[in-house]
Order: structure tokens, then C-alpha cells, then sequence
């Protein structure tokens, strides 16, 4: 069959000569894939003594012919089978030839898979034992810094500690301080309530001796008489006494505006007992 032919076949069913080219090698090329697809039907024309070869693909449907060749009879069929023949051993060894070269390639493939699957081996083990010691590596760190963070929290919890414990202390001494002041300020005011009725006696003893003084009856007499005037002798020792007395005695504070108007009607520096005892009327009238 010539290239125009099958150029013809292909236009006369509408379809791309490469793809005719291969239904016609799916078809006549007999396959276990292409059994039950395609049918084949010869003829032969008994006037001419010739043979038809159609050629069809079944469909669901129906089926769809794909092409016809036109079988003459050859005058020597020796040649015929010789060619045929001859045509089968060369394409046998091209086949033989393309299966031997694929089958060393695949022997290529196989080792190269070999060596890639020993590497593959190779690089697992490394990768397991990376890891391995990567894993013990960090346990190593992590166990450090849980330590670590172990001992700042200690840090930290004692440092608090003392903080509260210094705190502690520190308001305990406050507290002590001011109980020791509270104290002192007491003893100081009781000190001081001690010694003021002291001071204070002693104004109040002047002025009740002074109101006492002014307080008793004047001595009337329409006609006094001038006598000598009389001192009682003190007993020895009376005035050292007094002395002693007065000089543990603080000095008295000053008398008011009362006590300074009464001054006028009282003998200045006598007291009481010595008005009593050693003046007379006269006497008295006659120092006014």
C-alpha cells in the first residue's frame, strides 16, 4: 500500500493521517487489547480474480470501516513468502535488538536503584541518629533551663522572703520605738504631774494665809494706849529651821492684782504667826 492510499483512506473518512495511521496499526497488528474490537472481511471478484480487504471497528452502535485494500494474485508466490519472510526476521531482530537494549537499561535502572536505595538506607540512618542526638541534645538544654528557672524561682521566693521578713522587722522596731517614746512621754508627764502640786501648793498656801489675814475683824480700841512694845523670844533653834525650810522651798511665783492691792493693807515680809504674836494695835497703827 502506498502513502497515497492511505493519504486517500484518511480523507475519505475525515480524519488526521497520523491518527489513521494508528487505528490501521491497532487493527492489523493482533493484540489481546484490540480482540473482539475490529472486524475483517475478504472477498473475492471472481471475474478479475481478485481479493477486497475491508477492515472495521465495532462501535456500540453499529461499526465504522475504517479502510479496503485491493489483494491481487502474484505470478511467483516463492517470492511473495520470501519477501514476507524476510520483512518478519528483520523486524524480529529490530524488536530483539530494542528488547535487549531495553532490558539493559532496565539492568541499569535496577543497580542505579540499588545504589539510590542503599544511600536512601544510608541517609536514614544518619538522619535517625542526627536526630537521636539532636533529641538527647535538647533534653540536655531543656533539663538546664528547668533548672535554671528552678533556681530563679528559689531566688525569687527567698528574695520575697526577706523582703517580708526586713518589712517585718522593720515595723516591729517602728512599733518598739513608739511604745519606748509612748512610755517616755509618760513617765515625763507623770513626772512633771509630780512635781507641779509642789509649785502649786505653795500659792495657794500664801493665798489662804493672805485671805485668813485679811478676812479676820479689824481691832477697834477709841482709845489706845501705847505700850512697850512685846517680842516673844523663839525657842533656839527656830530660826535655823526655818532657815533649812525656806531654802528647799522653790521661790514663789508672783502674786495677782488681788494679792498686789491687798500688799498695801498687810505688813511687807511678815507673815501670819509673827503678826500675831508680835504686834500690838499700836504698833500696827503706827507702822500705817
Amino acid at each position: 500500500v502506498s502513502e497515497a492510499d492511505i493519504s486517500r483512506e484518511a480523507a475519505d473518512i475525515e480524519m488526521d493521517r497520523e491518527k489513521y495511521v494508528e487505528e490501521l496499526r491497532k487493527a492489523l497488528i493482533a493484540r489481546e487489547e484490540s480482540a473482539g474490537k475490529y472486524n475483517f472481511v475478504i472477498s473475492r471478484d471472481e471475474q478479475s480474480r481478485a481479493c477486497h480487504f475491508s477492515y472495521e471497528r465495532n462501535l456500540k452502535d453499529g461499526s465504522f470501516r475504517l479502510g479496503s485494500l485491493k489483494l491481487q494474485e502474484v505470478p511467483s508466490s516463492a517470492e511473495a513468502v520470501k519477501e514476507l519472510i524476510g520483512y518478519c526476521l528483520d523486524s524480529l531482530g529490530n524488536l530483539q535488538a530494542k528488547t535487549e537494549h531495553l532490558q539493559r537499561e532496565n539492568e541499569r535502572l535496577v543497580s542505579n536503584w540499588s545504589d539510590v536505595e542503599k544511600r536512601l538506607e544510608k541517609c536514614v540512618e544518619a538522619k535517625e541518629e542526627l536526630e537521636a542526638d539532636l533529641y538527647s541534645k535538647f533534653v540536655l538544654v531543656l533539663n538546664e533551663k528547668k533548672a535554671k528557672i528552678r533556681n530563679l524561682q528559689k531566688l525569687l521566693s527567698e528574695a520575697k522572703e526577706s523582703a517580708v521578713d526586713a518589712k517585718r522587722a522593720r515595723d516591729s522596731v517602728a512599733i518598739t520605738e513608739m511604745a519606748v517614746k509612748r512610755e517616755n512621754d509618760y513617765d515625763a508627764s507623770t513626772d512633771e504631774e509630780s512635781e507641779n502640786p509642789a509649785w502649786a501648793s505653795l500659792p495657794s498656801a500664801l493665798e489662804r494665809r493672805d485671805s485668813s489675814l485679811l478676812g479676820s475683824p479689824d481691832i477697834v480700841d477709841p482709845a489706845p494706849r501705847r505700850k512697850r512694845r512685846q517680842r516673844t523670844t523663839k525657842p533656839a533653834g527656830t530660826g535655823a529651821k526655818v532657815a533649812a525650810y525656806e531654802a528647799e522651798q522653790p521661790a514663789p511665783e508672783k502674786p495677782g492684782l488681788a494679792s498686789q492691792a491687798t500688799s498695801g493693807q498687810r505688813c511687807p515680809d511678815w507673815d501670819l504667826e509673827t503678826l500675831e504674836n508680835s504686834c500690838e494695835p499700836e504698833d500696827l497703827f503706827k507702822d500705817m
